[in-house]
Parts: structure tokens; C-alpha cells; sequence
């Protein structure tokens, strides 16, 4: 089933981010090659693809997982979490209807 990551930066989060981009691509990464990943992105702090020094508020996944546990086991386990970049991350049951 496929589950969404919402997940809410803390404030000036933008340097550790870079700092760990890496790490969190890296994961992806694995989604990716094994036909997991629907979707990732960040979430602009301003109305720009690239909001410079401004950042990011947030970032949506949508991924697939066996079940919810599953899910949220490998969200408590991202780096940008665990690295004091993520303040939360909301996991949920998402049904893809269209396209």
C-alpha cells in the first residue's frame, strides 16, 4: 500500500539540511531502484523552485510500504529526523486514484 510522509521542518533548517541531503537521498535512493518511490519533494519556505536562503518548511514522500508499522518504522529511522532537521513526520494511508 502506498503511505504519505508529511513532514514539517524546524525553523532555519536549510544548513543542515545540505549538511544531510546525502543521507536522505540516499534512502530514497533504495525506494527508487526498488520500484517503491511515487513521489518526494520539498516544500518551498517562499513561491520559488529555488528559494534560495529562504528554504523549506516541509517535505512530502509518497512511498510503498507492507503496512503502516512498516512505514513509520522507516520514517522514525530518516535521517533528516534523527538529525534535528524534520520536527515531525506525519505517516498515512494514501489510495492513488488518478492518474
Amino acid at each position: 500500500m502506498w503511505y504519505v510522509f508529511n513532514a514539517k521542518d524546524v525553523e532555519n533548517s536549510l544548513e543542515k539540511r545540505l549538511q544531510f541531503r546525502p543521507l536522505h537521498l540516499a534512502r530514497l535512493m533504495i525506494l527508487i531502484e526498488q520500484g517503491r518511490l511515487l513521489i518526494a519533494g520539498a516544500y518551498p519556505a517562499i513561491d520559488s523552485i529555488d528559494p534560495g536562503p529562504a528554504g523549506f518548511f516541509g517535505s512530502l514522500i509518497i512511498a510503498e510500504f507492507e503496512d503502516l508499522e512498516a512505514a513509520k518504522k522507516w520514517a522514525d529511522e530518516e535521517p533528516f529526523l534523527i538529525h534535528g532537521i524534520y520536527q515531525s513526520i506525519d505517516v498515512k494511508p494514501f489510495r492513488k486514484s488518478l492518474p
